[in-house]
């Protein structure tokens, strides 16, 4: 080949190897644009024409953008290497843009090949960087190259911007709506099927609160959700995953409402270097473009607020001002709701005591910065006033809620069912479809033939498969009796009672009190030592409540009559008989609660009692069931020889246990009563007079029977 010289070129550039270096900024003009590839590539041809032998053409930059931010380009850093070894006699490019699109990056490129010499060329110039005027022609066509994207980018923005303003700017619309060809407007899509799933993702995040939930839901049940595909148009049906129920449901484009700069690009400097990444995503409200009421959605404004209240409260946030959201197996029946009304902050729940379940709420206030709690309260009192505040508004509600509750179950399986019953209809069709093509083609062509089906047959196999899931689900739908149906009225009836049992687990309790109350904001007066709540119900209401603050430490103590029973009785009797017996004699814990062993056990372990948790036995000291066993009497015969005093029982307390003495049953006195009473069926007892008395056994019962006739 012939060279064509160049007066710029010298013998000592020609020594070198000359490098093309090539670019386009994003992958789809690799993929397009392939005539801009065609002419960069024509660049090797001509440095071989300049002069050089030997030519290094660098094309790893293909689909790599040159602006700030962007990830590093490998092609245009060996490149700078090569030349930095004095290895490149010239830099060729079809333009100088192609180079860079940053000044940082032109400018290096400059001062390297103006110190070892190296030539820069573009499609009709080569360019001398030890020459004044060819410095200041490559430095022009650098800004002008910078200039260049920056108008570029700001008209793309811009018109974007206008766009979306009238509610056009849609790429792609999300799964469950179509844009019409006609107008570009947003409709529902008209695939019913489509349009069903969708909307059952926010009736199961209605129903089970959460987001891990609602997927778990489809996942469970083997259901499957449409989907954008990938790549091109077209929807595809696949198991749901958690990140794609939790787009749909964080989506307001569901709720009518259409955003545009949700996800903004924002720049940032990790490690020295600047990168370009997308934003998190803004609220609806925030967004640049925020147009309700574009579209039917699938659900109201309002209802996708909700839900995004919901979301964010189900969230682990472990900031400092924040508690954990989602209702959780802890006792604070509050846990969550409450807000300092001082500082604004989250109240969050510790728990304190032996077994772990004592709940106090505390506002950190700047704790952690050395300074003190701004509020704190115990859990147990305000749990129980907020307990009798949500039973006074819900329990009127409770047959109502009873039988939507019947309603609810009568149709429990209606959701996985008609999704079922839906694929069925459309694998019908998908399978009469298969047919025709299979029915339609011309059976010598056997390789056509022989495809289509087997497309038939996988249809058809399908179908048989969903049948099959469809009738199981069918046979093993619960149905729910009357007997059923009468304890769920009855229990709605009776709610409140169920709300004082152990029957509901601490987090079903949550969930019902959160269903009520949006937030609580609670202040603590000092002077009155009282605190005050002010009550955000769930529909706008505000209420108020006041209550006394619980005394710290030992200030509500057990009152002296209680602790000389638990006393008395705790060297023989256990925890639950003493509990009994204090209940019985209406007798109140300091915090105005019934006793229970529980109760007794802490009341002697705080007042350093000793006792034991059950009664110990003791041979030679018999109970009233005890004694009229051993006799082989009743137990008003027992009450009898007391009453006559001729028999001597002992009580530690009022309606405590009695205490007989074995030996003062053995007694030759009360052998002669029992032996007459066994025999005649009277009690005679010294200095009394006769009572008659039931026989304990048949055959003394007739003989009895026998004398009396006689």
């Amino acid at each position: 080949m012939t060279s064509v010289p160049h007066h710029k070129i010298t013998s000592e550039h020609l020594a070198r190897k000359a490098v093309v270096y090539l670019r386009q900024s994003t992958p789809q003009q690799v993929r397009r644009n392939r005539e801009s590839q065609h002419l960069q590539y024509a660049m090797a041809e001509r440095a071989r024409k300049l002069g050089w032998h030997t030519v290094q053409v660098i094309d790893t930059d293909l689909g790599n953008s040159a602006s700030v931010g962007t990830a590093r380009r490998e092609g245009f850093e060996e490149v700078m290497a090569s030349v930095a070894v004095g290895e490149v006699g010239i830099v060729l490019s079809r333009e100088v843009s192609r180079l860079s699109r940053t000044d940082r990056d032109w400018c290096r490129l400059l001062e390297v090949c103006q110190v070892f010499g190296t030539l820069i060329g573009d499609e009709g110039h080569v360019y001398d960087l030890s020459n004044l005027d060819d410095q200041l022609v490559l430095g022009i066509k650098g800004t002008l190259s910078v200039v260049e994207l920056k108008i570029l980018r700001m008209r793309m923005v811009q018109g974007q911007e206008e766009k979306a303003r009238r509610g056009q700017m849609l790429k792609r619309v999300p799964v469950g709506y179509q844009k019409t060809d006609v107008s570009g407007s947003v409709v529902l899509d008209p695939d019913r099927r489509i349009r069903d799933a969708v909307a059952r993702i926010f009736q199961k995040f209605r129903e089970v609160r959460t987001v891990r939930q609602t997927f778990q839901w489809f996942r469970d049940h083997d259901i499957e959700l449409p989907a954008n595909r990938a790549q091109g148009p077209g929807i595809t049906w696949r198991a749901p995953t958690q990140s794609f129920v939790r787009d749909v449901l964080a989506n307001p484009f569901y709720a009518g409402a259409y955003v545009w700069g949700r996800r903004p690009m924002e720049t940032v400097v990790v490690d020295g270097k600047v990168h370009k990444r997308q934003g998190r995503p803004r609220r609806a409200e925030e967004c640049r473009v925020f147009l309700p009421d574009h579209h039917e959605g699938y659900i109201s404004w309002d209802t996708y607020q909700e839900n995004q209240r919901m979301i964010r409260r189900n969230s682990l946030n472990l900031k400092a001002d924040e508690s954990v959201g989602p209702s959780r197996a802890g006792r604070g029946l509050l846990a969550g709701l409450l807000r300092c009304g001082r500082c604004g902050r989250k109240l969050h729940i510790r728990y304190w005591g032996r077994s772990g379940k004592a709940g106090r709420y505390l506002c950190k206030g700047d704790y952690d910065a050395g300074g003190e709690y701004c509020l704190g309260f115990g859990g147990a009192m305000v749990d129980r006033l907020f307990s009798q505040k949500l039973l006074q508004v819900i329990s009127p509600l409770g047959a109502e809620a009873s039988l939507q509750a019947i309603d609810e179950l009568s149709t429990s399986g209606n959701a996985e069912l008609q999704s079922l019953r839906d694929q069925r209809e459309q694998l019908e069709y998908e399978a009469r479809r298969a047919f025709e093509q299979y029915n339609a083609v011309d059976a010598r062509n056997r390789l056509v033939a022989s495809d289509l089906e087997t497309r038939w047959n996988t249809k058809l196999e399908q179908l048989k498969i969903t049948k099959a899931r469809i009738a199981d689900l069918e046979q093993t739908a619960p149905r729910l009796t009357s007997d059923d149906e009468e304890r769920i009225r009855y229990l709605g009836k009776h709610f409140e009672e169920l709300w004082n049992t152990d029957s509901i687990s601490p987090v079903l309790r949550k969930e019902i009190i959160r269903a009520a109350i949006e937030e609580i904001v609670v202040n603590l007066n000092i002077e009155t030592n009282t605190l005050k709540f002010v009550v955000h119900w769930k529909g706008g209401a505000h209420t108020e409540i006041t209550m006394k603050k619980a005394e710290p430490g030992n200030a509500q103590r057990t009152s002296m009559e209680s602790l000389d029973i638990i006393g008395a009785m705790a060297e023989r009797y256990g925890d639950d008989q003493i509990a009994s017996v204090l209940n019985r004699l209406g007798h109140r814990t300091g915090k105005d609660m019934r006793w229970t062993q529980t109760r007794v056990a802490t009341a002697r372990r705080n007042h350093k009692i000793e006792g034991q948790k059950r009664a110990k036995p003791n041979p030679d000291v018999l109970t009233l069931n005890q004694a009229a066993r051993y006799l082989r009497v009743s137990h008003m015969t027992i009450r009898r020889l007391k009453e006559a005093g001729a028999l001597e029982v002992r009580q530690v307390a009022p309606r405590a246990p009695w205490e007989i003495q074995r030996s003062d049953l053995d007694a030759e006195s009360i052998r002669q009563i029992v032996e007459h009473l066994h025999r005649t069926g009277r009690l005679v007892i010294q200095g009394g007079s006769a009572v008659e008395q039931e026989s304990l056994f048949t055959e003394n019962k007739g003989v009895d029977n026998a004398r009396h006739h006689a």
